[in-house]
């Protein structure tokens, strides 16, 4: 006879509807694979007259989420609420009661990811969170489990689907960002606030997480170094394709000694990278260990079947647990204490693209100045000069040699004190 598992879901948007439908379609399969037969038996639905767009029994809907927080019976909650807060309270109260928790929520998991694993530890039971980062990309799953023998080195990656849908078409059909965006919100890509993609934000929650699995250290998104990318232009994207790139909003980490650097930025990426060749809506992780070498892992990172695979690959696998009674982890998925130090961005190549007055002597001052701050140039380019206010001037792109960005950033406002420096538009990361 199958040992019945009984869950409860808080949501029934995009990533529930997923969740639910990949159960549906799988559950035979699911059943004969593992012995168990996984049941959602309530779902958090707090306007059950709203079209949802799915078939489910009207008796698993619930507005009360004590009905499923404070069930004996339900083994599972599966938080698919989003944002900071209830959905901390929420897990925090479904762990102190004894059940495991499943979760897609980058951003409570970055926020709450201490007090929610230590809460996890204390009641024997577990707190897993694949889908939270890159979708269905296993990634989570393989760095915790396959290649736990490997000390990491690096990370990096496309995390977040709407930043390189955009990318990608700036890129492919030299359409400006603005064109770009207004077509990805039509296209359901990109919210109608985009803040937290545009800006980096969602990218950084995701990275944050990243690195206390990888790293075993803490980088709170706060005070991981962000950019987003409404400051990519269609320069830019010409520029980096005429130099053998081409323009990726990273999320990047790696280790030097005892410390890990990170940032979130738009990078300019060789096109014989593997990162390069990730366009539109896909996502992406490339990451280097001591044994495994380089692994890239590639697919959709959202939407709500491959996002919802995810999520129910995490409750089997805490279904599969719960059957043998050793539902809690001995040292959890999320930590803080290898003793790294997150040291922000660190050293990096930099493209910079600034517009100045087209006179004799122009660069030679700029030159001078990078040079007073131990700055040296890999790359130089002017482009063809145009009209600006009544003023002839030209676009200069430099790709500088390693540089912390802070003493580029000093460099930089030296040079615009001379008002031959009509303006500075972009600074990229280059890999």
């Amino acid at each position: 006879m199958r040992k019945i598992i009984k869950v409860g879901m808080l949501g029934i948007g995009n990533i529930g509807k997923g969740t639910y439908q990949a159960l549906e379609m799988n559950h035979q399969k699911i059943a004969e694979t593992t012995g168990l037969d996984i049941e959602i038996v309530k779902i958090l639905n707090r306007n059950p007259a709203k079209d949802r767009g799915i078939d489910i029994p009207k008796e698993k809907y619930t507005t009360d989420v004590n009905e499923i927080l404070s069930d004996p019976d339900i083994d599972i909650v599966v938080e698919l609420i989003g944002g900071i807060e209830p959905a901390t309270t929420y897990m925090a109260q479904a762990l102190s009661n004894g059940k495991s928790v499943v979760t897609a929520n980058k951003a409570a998991i970055a926020a709450n990811g201490p007090k929610l694993a230590s809460l996890a530890q204390e009641n024997h039971v577990l707190l897993r969170f694949e889908a939270a980062v890159a979708g269905g990309i296993p990634i989570l799953t393989s760095v915790t489990t396959a290649l736990l023998s490997n000390e990491f080195n690096e990370v990096h990656g496309i995390l977040n689907g709407t930043t390189n849908y955009i990318l990608t078409q700036m890129s492919e059909y030299g359409k400006d960002y603005a064109e770009v965006l207004k077509d990805a919100q039509a296209k359901g890509f990109a919210e109608a606030d985009p803040t937290a993609d545009v800006e980096g934000i969602d990218a950084a929650n995701k990275l944050s997480i990243l690195i206390s699995l990888i790293f075993g250290t803490s980088a709170a998104p706060d005070v991981i170094p962000t950019q987003g990318i409404t400051a990519v232009s269609s320069e830019d994207i010409a520029f980096a394709s005429e130099a053998g790139y081409r323009i990726k909003l990273l999320a990047s980490a790696l280790k030097s000694g005892d410390k890990v650097y990170g940032n979130v930025e738009p990078a300019l990426v060789p096109v014989s990278h593997p990162l390069a060749s990730v366009n539109n809506e896909f996502n992406a992780v490339f990451i280097n260990g001591n044994a495994v070498d380089d692994l890239m892992f590639y697919g959709r990172g959202a939407g709500p079947l491959p996002t919802g695979s995810a999520v129910l690959g995490d409750v089997i696998g805490v279904a599969r647990k719960l059957e043998k009674d050793s539902a809690y982890d001995i040292v959890p998925q999320l930590r803080y204490d290898s003793g790294l130090e997150f040291a922000g961005e660190g050293t990096n190549k930099y493209y910079v693209r600034m517009t100045v007055a087209d006179q004799p002597g122009v660069l030679g001052k700029i030159t001078t100045v990078l040079g007073e701050y131990g700055i040296s140039i890999e790359v130089i380019q002017q482009k063809y000069p145009h009209e600006l206010d009544g003023e002839i001037v030209v676009p200069l792109i430099f790709i500088l040699f390693p540089t912390e960005k802070s003493n580029l950033e000093n460099a930089l406002e030296r040079i615009m004190q001379d008002d031959v420096v009509k303006s500075i538009e972009n600074i990229m990361r280059v890999e």
